[in-house]
C-alpha cells in the first residue's frame, strides 16, 4: 500500500533488511525505511510531501493514531512546529520528543557509561556499541552495523546514490543529515554554543563531543589496550590499528587507509590541491600538519 504518493508499505520479502516484524515503510523518494508509521510521515514532511494516507490493516478511522486522509490538504497551521528549527510534526508528542534534541534533557541513561539519550530507541542502539552486536549486515561487503539506518546509508557507498541535493549549489548527499549540516554552511547558523568558550556548532552532537575537551571525559575505552577516546568514531578508527584493517582504498594508486579522512588528505597529493595556506607567506599545503610544521619556521 502507499502512504500518499511518497511512501511504500513494504513486506519482509521486498525489504532489503531481514526484519523481525513483517511491516516496513519505505520512502519512494530515497532509500529510507522504518517500522514506525509516524516516522515515515515525519520523513515525508522533510521531503516536502503534503498529504498522506495510511493503508495499514491496524489503522481504523476511529484510531487516535490515524494520519490525515489523502484527500485532506495538509495546511502548515495544522502542524506542530519547532520554534528552534524548521522541523514540523503531525502530533504534539513528536514535537515534545524532538525538542529534547535541542535541550539538555536526556532521560534515557546508559548503565555502562555516562551517555544519556532523548529517546529510548537511541539508548538501545547505543547499547550495541558496548555489546558489539551488529545485526545489520551488508550483502556486498563484510561491513555490519548497529542499526538499519547505518546499513541503508552504507548501501549508498556501493550505489553512489546521493538523493539529498542542495538547492543553493551543486552539492548532493547520501544522508539528509549531511544536507541539513551543509545548508547551515550557507546560512552560517551555529545554534549550539559552548558555555565555557566561544565555540559554536551546527550540531548538538558536535557540542557534546566538544564539551569533553573541557571535562577530559573519555567514555569510549579500547578492550585491547588502555587507550580511551572522547568520541566513538575515534575508538572505531583506533581498533583498526589492532586489526590492521585498511578499508579506504585510493582509486589512483595502491595506497589504503584506516579512515576516510586520511584517504581525503592522500587524494590531495594526486589532485595537487593545497587548501591550507600560510597567512605570512605564499606557501600552501595539502595537509594541516604541513602548515603547522611550516608555521614554526616563522616563529
Amino acid at each position: 500500500g502507499l502512504l500518499g504518493g511518497g511512501a511504500a508499505l513494504l513486506g519482509e520479502t521486498s525489504c532489503p533488511l531481514k526484519a523481525t516484524e513483517d511491516i516496513w515503510f519505505g520512502c519512494c523518494s530515497c532509500t529510507y525505511v522504518t517500522r514506525d508509521q509516524r516516522g515515515i510521515v515525519n520523513h515525508l514532511v522533510a521531503h516536502g510531501a503534503e498529504q498522506f494516507k495510511y493503508q495499514h490493516p491496524s489503522m481504523s478511522p476511529a484510531s487516535g493514531s490515524q494520519a490525515p486522509s489523502n484527500t485532506e490538504k495538509q495546511k502548515s497551521d495544522r502542524l506542530f512546529k519547532c520554534k528552534l528549527c524548521s522541523q514540523a510534526f503531525f502530533r504534539n508528542y513528536l514535537l515534545i520528543r524532538h525538542i529534547r534534541t535541542h535541550s539538555s534533557e536526556r532521560p534515557f541513561k546508559c548503565t555502562l557509561c555516562p551517555r544519556a539519550f532523548s529517546r529510548n530507541s537511541s539508548l538501545i542502539r547505543h547499547n550495541r556499541t558496548h555489546s558489539g552486536e551488529k545485526p545489520f549486515r551488508c550483502k556486498l561487503c563484510p561491513q555490519a552495523f548497529f542499526d538499519s539506518s547505518g546499513l541503508i546509508f552504507h548501501h549508498r557507498t556501493h550505489s553512489g546514490e546521493k538523493p539529498f541535493r542542495c538547492k543553493l549549489c551543486s552539492q548532493a548527499f547520501s544522508q539528509s543529515s549531511g544536507l541539513i549540516c551543509h545548508n547551515r554552511a550557507h546560512s552560517g547558523e551555529k545554534s549550539f554554543k559552548c558555555k565555557l568558550c566561544s565555540q559554536a556548532f551546527f550540531w548538538n552532537s558536535s557540542l557534546i563531543c566538544h564539551n569533553r575537551t573541557h571535562s577530559g571525559e573519555k567514555p569510549f575505552k579500547c578492550k585491547l589496550c588502555p587507550q580511551a577516546f572522547s568520541q566513538n568514531s575515534n575508538l572505531i578508527r583506533h581498533y583498526r590499528t589492532h586489526s590492521r584493517e585498511m578499508p579506504f582504498k585510493c582509486k589512483l594508486c595502491p595506497q589504503t587507509f584506516s579512515d576516510n579522512s586520511s584517504l581525503i588528505c592522500h587524494n590531495r597529493t594526486h589532485s595537487g590541491e593545497k587548501r591550507f595556506k600560510c597567512k605570512l607567506c605564499p606557501q600552501a599545503f595539502s595537509q594541516s600538519s604541513g602548515l603547522t610544521c611550516h608555521n614554526r619556521t616563522h616563529s
